[in-house]
């Protein structure tokens, strides 16, 4: 009996130790790979006449991390952008996206039959999953005071670009900085689950505020503050107020407020040089309830001439790329901590954004 219990209890030592050993080789293993990423990714200054910004980090680097976040063992695919419909909330800063179904046709002589639709109006790249291009915001060198004529000619871009060499002509496309630009995003997604760590398990406030501390605490929490934010990555940051997007109660004031990132936590990202940031709220800048109709201050002190002043860092300063929209709720719920993500905006000569239908594949942690 004695021998035994000696012959079980070595067992289970020595299983312990395997395990040990396995975690510890893992742990090696992955650390291995993202210095390796790491070493490939550029780092900066980016070249003269830059329009792409955080984007010249994506390539062999980030390849190789995406690589093996979709050969991990139980790895799924997630859809990250809503469907598009003229019911889907839309954006008071565009002109509501409407479709119009066309009537089953067919060729005379032929058996074929086939079916279209199109855009009766709207703004493709600013309403639903879209992405920002980094010429969307500019700015100005004092706030204008509403009167007479919007001085766009004094307008400063991302890199420096003046607005003649970026939207000379009022009616035309823009010249630099348009969204044709934006390479294929394909790289590391780390999500951060700010309903789950910092709500307690409830969506975040209007107007409450994503901060630096906040995102140590959701990387620690989530088992990633061994690898943090790395060059390349894209920040997903899920809030839960995406939620309401598919409530049709809900979805009536999803528009006109929201949580967001924090000015301090847009600038540790740019300073890790992620990629792009994704939360699911509609404007990445926190709203708070009234603002957008004046009766409410920004959530966030600052320079009052921006508001929005997370878009303004983001684009026109650090030439760091933004969706709204995103849909994380899924992604969330199966703890997908870090995922291979591929974002893909359309092609537009001279746009100011796009849709897009941003996937993930990676492996459930829950």
């Amino acid at each position: 009996m004695l021998l035994r219990t000696a012959i079980a209890g070595t067992a289970l030592l020595l299983g312990a130790v395997t395990l040990l050993q396995g975690a510890q080789a893992e742990t090696a293993a992955e650390k291995a790979l993202v210095d390796r990423s790491v070493a490939m990714t550029p780092g900066g200054p980016w070249p003269a006449g830059d329009q792409v910004g955080m984007a010249n980090t994506l390539g062999p680097g980030t390849w190789l991390r995406c690589a093996a976040e979709m050969s991990a063992d139980g790895a799924k695919s997630y859809e990250l952008s809503h469907v598009r419909s003229n019911d889907m909330p839309m954006s008071p800063f565009g002109v509501p996206l409407k479709y119009e179904y066309r009537p089953t046709v067919g060729i005379p002589g032929t058996k074929h039959a086939f079916n279209g639709e199109q855009v009766l109006s709207g703004e493709p790249g600013a309403q639903g999953t879209q992405l920002d291009a980094l010429g969307h915001f500019a700015y100005l060198g004092e706030a204008w005071s509403g009167e007479g004529d919007f001085p766009a000619d004094a307008a400063t871009y991302y890199g420096g670009y003046k607005q003649a060499e970026v939207k000379p002509d009022p009616a035309g496309p823009l010249l630099k900085l348009g969204v044709e630009n934006v390479p294929p995003i394909v790289t590391t997604a780390v999500l951060l689950d700010a309903q789950a760590f910092i709500g307690g398990g409830k969506a975040l406030e209007p107007g409450q505020i994503v901060s630096r501390a906040d995102i140590e605490t959701m990387l620690e929490a989530e088992g990633l503050a061994w690898r943090g934010i790395l060059p390349g990555d894209v920040v997903l940051i899920h809030t839960g107020w995406g939620e309401r997007w598919d409530d049709a109660e809900k979805a009536k004031d999803y528009y006109f407020m929201g949580p967001g990132l924090g000015f301090d936590a847009a600038e540790y990202l740019a300073e890790r040089k992620a990629v792009l940031v994704s939360l699911d709220n509609p404007f990445t800048d926190p709203v708070a309830a009234g603002q957008l109709q004046g009766k409410a201050n920004a959530p966030q002190k600052g320079d009052e001439g921006l508001p929005f002043a997370i878009h303004h860092q983001n684009l026109a300063v650090n030439g760091l790329h933004q969706i709204q929209n995103a849909r994380l709720g899924a992604l969330a719920a199966d703890k997908v901590w870090t995922s291979c993500v591929m974002i893909l905006p359309l092609r537009s000569e001279g746009a100011s954004g796009s849709p897009v239908r941003p996937v993930a594949i990676g492996a459930p942690k829950g």
